[in-house]
C-alpha cells in the first residue's frame, strides 16, 4: 500500500479521498490556490503546498506544477478526484511517467480511448452494447450537421467529444438553430476540455439517466455495483440522484449491469468508472464513460456498504477486489442532494459569499461530505458546490421523509438549492420516481421556484460577521509550503492595518485585486454589468455596433456554468473593456452601451 497519497483537487472530495487514506495508514497531502488558504481540505491533510493564483488554469490545472510538489513531497501516489485533471489522458500519462508515483485510477490508455465519445461508441458497439443512433467520427461543419438532422431527425444533440456531464451539448431542433448551436458547442469543447471536436447523436426527448458503478481490478475481475438514477437535472447538470433507480424492473436492471461489465472489459479498464445511460421506453443505450470517481458515488456505497474510494486505493496499489458479482446486494435505498450556492429563484444564478452560519443536519441515516465550516466564503472561482446531503433508508418512501426531515434542518448562511430540493420531496412526480432528464427545464415553474425559495430560503444578513472573531492562529508559507503557526498580539488589528500592529514589528503592504477585466476604472450609467464574479468566454460585439434588446452581448463563465449577458435595450456600443479570458468581479462593465 502507499505511504504517502497527493489529492490533486479540492473540497469535499478532497477531503473524501483523504479520510479513506486515514483509514488505510496513508499519510496525505493537499495542494491549493492562493483562494483555498484557509479551505477545509488544506486544514484536513497532512501537509499542504500552495500550486498558484486562484485561477485553476494558473493552479488546479498546472499539471507540471501538481507532479513536482509530488515529488517534493515524496508522495508515491496522486488521486485526481472529480473535475480539474481527473479526466485528463494526458496528466494520467505523465503521473504514469513519474518515477516512483502511481496514478489512482483508469490507465491513461484507458481515459484516452473513452474519452473520446465517438471512439467509445465503438468500443461499446464491439461489446454488444447498445448506442443511441449517431456518428462515430466528429464532424467538421454545420452543414454535415444539417445532413446529419435530415437523416435522424430533429432534435438532434451537438455534443463536445471531450465533454461530460451536460457541458458542450447543445440541442439542436430545427435546421435555423444549427449554426449558433455548432460553434457554441465547439467553444465550450475548447474551453472546458481542450478539444474543440463535436459529434451528432439523436436527442432522445424524454428519457431517464440511468448510471451504472463499476469497479475493476488487474487480477480480470470487473464488477458492477448497482446503477444510480440521475434523472433530475438542471441544465444537464445533476442536482438530485438516488440508488437504485426507481425506474427499472429486476429484467433491465441485470441487463443494464451486465452490458456496463461488458463495456468496461471490452475498453481493458481497471479502477473504478462510471457508464451512463439513457433509458426509454424500456430501451437502454450507452451515452459515456466517466473515468474517474463521480460525486453521487456516495449513493451507491450507502446500498451496498462498499467504500468506494478505499477499493481506487486498493485496486491502484496492484491488490485484487475481495467481492465476486454475486456478493454485491442492494440494501435499501439511498438519495444525495448537492447543496449549492445557487439561487433557485433565479435561474439557479451562483450566489457566493460568507457563511455566517452553517449548521448541517444529522440523526440516523444522514451523512454530510462537505470541507466547510462558519465563516467561510464561498467565492466564485470555482463550483458552486457547498456540500452533498446523502440521507439513507430502507425504502424510498422512507428515505423520501428523511430527506424532508433532514433538510429541513440544514442552515446555511446564503442562497443555496435547499428550497428546491424541498419544492421536489413534494412534487408529484419526483415522488412517484416518473420525473425524466427534461422535467425540471421543462415542468418546473419559475413561479413554483420562486415560492419555495421565499417560503425555505437559507439565506441569513448578517453585516458583522466578517472580522468579527479575532484569533491568534495566522498560516505561512515557507517556499510555498503552507505553516499553522501560533503568534501572540492582536492580529485582527495587524491584518486591518497591513500587518503593522501585531507586536509593533510586523511590516506588510496592503493587498489588491487583479485579474478584474478593467480593472473598475470604467464606469458608464449605461454599462451592462457582471452579476457574478467568472471569466468571460467570448464577447460577441464591437465598439460602433447596433444591438437590438436581447441580443447576447457576451458569455461568462461562473462556477462552471456557462450565461448568456444580453442586452436589456437597443442601442449602439459604445465600449467593450473585456476581452475573451479576463475575470471578472460583480458589478465590472463589461459592454457600455450609448
Amino acid at each position: 500500500m502507499f505511504e504517502k497519497l497527493l489529492v490533486a483537487n479540492r473540497g469535499e472530495i478532497a477531503v473524501r479521498v483523504m479520510s479513506a487514506c486515514e483509514e488505510l495508514g496513508i499519510a496525505t497531502v493537499a495542494v491549493y490556490s492562493d483562494a483555498d488558504r484557509d479551505a477545509g481540505h488544506v486544514a484536513y491533510a497532512d501537509e499542504a503546498y500552495n500550486i498558484g493564483p486562484a485561477p485553476a488554469s494558473e493552479s488546479y490545472l498546472d499539471g507540471e506544477t501538481i507532479i513536482e510538489v509530488a515529488n517534493r513531497a515524496g508522495a508515491d501516489a496522486i488521486h485526481p478526484g472529480y473535475g480539474f485533471l481527473a479526466e485528463n489522458a494526458e496528466f494520467a500519462s505523465q503521473v504514469e511517467s513519474a518515477e516512483g508515483i502511481t496514478w489512482v485510477g483508469p490507465s491513461s490508455d484507458a481515459m484516452t480511448a473513452l474519452g473520446e465519445k465517438t471512439n467509445a461508441r465503438q468500443i461499446m458497439q464491439n461489446a454488444d452494447v447498445p448506442v443511441v443512433p449517431g456518428t462515430t467520427d466528429p464532424v467538421e461543419s454545420a452543414a454535415e450537421v444539417r445532413e446529419l438532422g435530415d437523416e435522424f431527425g430533429y432534435p438532434i444533440a451537438i455534443k463536445a467529444e471531450g465533454g461530460g456531464g451536460g457541458r458542450g451539448m447543445k440541442i439542436v431542433r430545427s435546421a435555423d438553430e444549427v449554426e449558433d448551436a455548432f460553434e457554441s458547442a465547439k467553444r465550450e469543447g475548447e474551453a472546458y476540455f481542450d478539444n474543440d471536436s463535436v459529434y451528432v447523436e439523436k436527442f432522445l426527448e424524454a428519457p431517464k439517466h440511468v448510471e451504472v458503478q463499476i469497479l475493476a481490478d488487474e487480477h480480470d475481475t470487473a464488477l458492477h455495483l448497482g446503477e444510480r438514477d440521475c434523472s433530475l437535472q438542471r441544465r444537464h447538470q445533476k442536482v438530485i440522484e438516488e440508488a437504485p433507480s426507481p425506474a427499472l424492473d429486476s429484467g433491465l436492471r441485470e441487463a443494464i449491469g451486465n452490458a456496463a461489465r461488458r463495456g468496461v472489459r471490452e475498453a481493458d479498464y481497471t479502477n473504478a468508472g462510471t457508464v451512463e445511460f439513457l433509458v426509454e421506453d424500456g430501451e437502454f443505450y450507452f451515452m459515456e464513460v466517466n473515468t474517474r470517481i463521480q460525486v453521487e458515488h456516495t449513493v451507491s456505497e450507502e446500498v451496498t456498504g462498499i467504500d468506494i474510494v478505499r477499493e481506487q486505493l486498493r485496486i491502484a496499489a496492484g491488490e485484487e477486489l475481495p467481492y465476486t458479482q454475486d456478493d454485491i446486494e442492494i440494501d435499501g435505498h439511498a438519495m444525495e442532494f448537492r447543496i449549492n450556492a445557487e439561487n433557485p429563484a433565479n435561474g439557479f444564478a451562483p450566489t457566493p459569499g460568507t457563511l455566517s452560519t452553517y449548521n448541517p443536519p444529522g440523526g440516523l441515516g444522514v451523512r454530510i461530505d462537505d470541507a466547510i465550516e462558519k465563516g467561510d466564503v464561498i467565492a466564485g472561482d470555482y463550483d458552486s458546490m457547498i456540500a452533498k446531503l446523502i440521507v439513507r433508508a430502507p425504502t424510498r418512501a422512507r428515505c423520501l421523509e428523511r430527506s424532508r426531515r433532514a433538510l429541513s434542518h440544514f442552515d446555511v448562511g446564503v442562497e443555496t438549492t435547499v428550497p428546491f430540493h424541498r419544492l421536489m420531496l413534494d412534487d408529484e412526480t419526483f415522488r412517484a420516481g416518473a420525473h425524466t432528464t427534461n422535467y425540471l427545464d421543462e415542468t418546473v415553474s419559475n413561479d413554483d421556484l420562486a415560492a419555495a425559495v421565499e417560503r425555505w430560503s437559507t439565506a441569513v444578513d448578517d453585516d458583522d460577521v466578517a472580522g468579527s472573531d479575532s484569533t491568534n492562529d495566522l498560516v505561512v508559507e515557507v517556499e510555498g509550503q503552507r505553516f499553522d503557526v501560533a503568534v501572540t498580539g492582536d492580529v485582527s488589528r495587524a491584518a486591518s492595518n497591513g500587518g503593522a500592529d501585531a507586536g509593533g514589528s510586523t511590516t506588510g503592504s496592503t493587498a489588491s485585486s487583479t485579474g478584474s477585466a478593467g480593472g473598475g476604472q470604467v464606469t458608464a450609467s449605461d454599462a451592462i454589468t457582471a452579476e457574478m464574479q467568472g471569466t468571460v468566454l467570448s464577447v460577441n460585439v464591437s465598439p460602433g455596433e447596433q444591438v437590438a434588446q436581447g441580443e447576447v452581448v457576451c458569455v461568462l463563465e461562473a462556477m462552471k456554468m456557462e450565461n448568456d449577458v444580453v442586452a436589456p435595450a437597443a442601442g449602439t456600443v459604445a465600449d467593450v473593456p473585456v476581452t475573451d479570458g479576463d475575470t471578472v468581479d460583480m458589478g465590472d462593465p463589461l459592454v457600455v452601451l450609448e
